[in-house]
């Protein structure tokens, strides 16, 4: 999870240095305040910044909407998260997600995953129709991959492990379709975090977030972020977006969500530790189908799992052996557990996930999803063992 590279944390390391990830979580969105010597950067909120005699602007910024210093901070440890060149922030993951389809011209064909979460596959289905060419298939099935792609195929949309069914797509494996045909790959890396996969690397050339999950990790701050191996047109054109059309998280919002960063990899090594051995107990238990998690060995997928990632998350699925209405049952009946939606919090959650995906879901209707949180296993175990019975 700690393995080396490169960073220049411009912002507070005047040098280039080989830094492991929990130290660039916490140096590279902070800057020492240079007017109090406070060590912690202040939250600006100001909307507007001061010219100079000649009209231009000494510090850089000119209209909040178009950058902010708290943003400029999120905006940098994200990047370097990600071993990326650069990261836009936005006011939440589908916010994010559209501004990746509205960078691309009309006509452009975009591939997505058949089981890609419902806000963004409904997002492209209903805001996006008769402007922009779908198909929502087998991402990671290479024959099926290879006879969807088109002269005018311009994005490859990637979600790994996926939403709910934590299916892995090999990112490798899309990128050598994809290589030559002038065709992006956007991976939707949240379920992971860059702790535990950084898709950039792997060769992908953007990796999108919801912010609200991991990063925020305490489920009271929303936003998204997208994070660009390099800073071509394209990604200019992805920026004119987020400036123009302004869906960005506030000056609070992104101070927040910079804090909590300084926690991510020690936060998701519990989060992962427990979700290990939870998915371990119910695969186990008899009145479990089958449990959906990519650090288990029965995963159909666990070595290329194991290929691309450096931990498994901390979200799983599992199902019932006595369909719906026991799965209703049993997330009616946990107490520890909050039955809602989003993950990523320090408090475990779960929820019967067809119920909130509409009519077209493709979840079993037996299937409870779970964001495994941070409170101890023994509890976890004896919450889920009495709702099972």
């Amino acid at each position: 999870m700690t393995s080396p590279y490169y960073y220049a944390l411009t912002h507070t390391i005047p040098y280039v240095c080989t830094m492991k990830i929990e130290t660039i979580a916490i140096h590279a969105g902070n800057e020492t305040d240079k007017s109090s010597g406070a060590v912690i950067q202040p939250i600006v909120l100001s909307t507007t910044f001061e010219r100079n005699a000649e009209g231009g602007y000494n510090s850089g910024y000119i209209y909040s909407r178009a950058a902010n210093p708290n943003r400029t901070s999120l905006e940098n440890v994200m990047a370097k998260l990600e071993n990326g060149a650069d990261a836009a922030c936005f006011s939440s993951g589908n916010a994010a997600g559209m501004a990746v389809f509205q960078a691309l011209s009309p006509g452009t064909h975009i591939i997505a995953p058949d089981d890609m979460y419902h806000g963004l596959r409904n997002q492209l289905k209903n805001l996006f129709a008769g402007i922009l060419e779908l198909d929502f298939i087998d991402v990671d099935n290479a024959d099926v991959l290879a006879s969807h792609i088109k002269s005018n195929t311009g994005l490859i949309w990637i979600e790994t492990p996926s939403n709910p069914l934590l299916k892995i797509t090999d990112i490798h494996k899309v990128v050598t379709a994809a290589k030559g045909k002038n065709i992006k790959i956007v991976c939707d890396n949240t379920f992971a975090s860059p702790v535990c996969q950084q898709p950039l690397t792997l060769g992908a050339d953007v990796v999108m977030h919801s912010s609200t999950k991991y990063f925020g990790g305490h489920s009271d701050l929303m936003g998204g972020v997208l994070i660009t191996a390099e800073k071509n047109d394209w990604w200019l054109k992805i920026r004119q977006v987020q400036e123009m059309g302004g869906a960005i998280p506030s000056p609070m919002d992104c101070y927040y969500l910079t804090r909590s960063i300084k926690t991510l990899p020690y936060r998701i090594r519990g989060h992962v530790h427990n979700a290990q051995l939870l998915a371990e107990f119910l695969e186990k238990h008899p009145k479990v189908e089958q449990v959906m998690y990519p650090g288990l060995a029965s995963h159909p997928q666990h070595k290329e799992a194991k290929s691309q990632m450096t931990g498994f998350g901390g979200v799983f699925s599992f199902t019932l052996k006595g369909g719906e209405a026991e799965a209703r049952r049993v997330v009616n009946t946990v107490k520890l557990f909050a039955q809602a939606t989003s993950l990523g919090g320090v408090e475990s959650l779960i929820e019967h996930r067809a119920s909130i995906e509409g009519p077209d879901t493709k979840t079993p209707f037996n299937l409870l999803r779970v964001s495994v949180g941070l409170e101890h296993i023994d509890d976890l175990m004896a919450d889920l063992s009495t709702a099972l019975g």
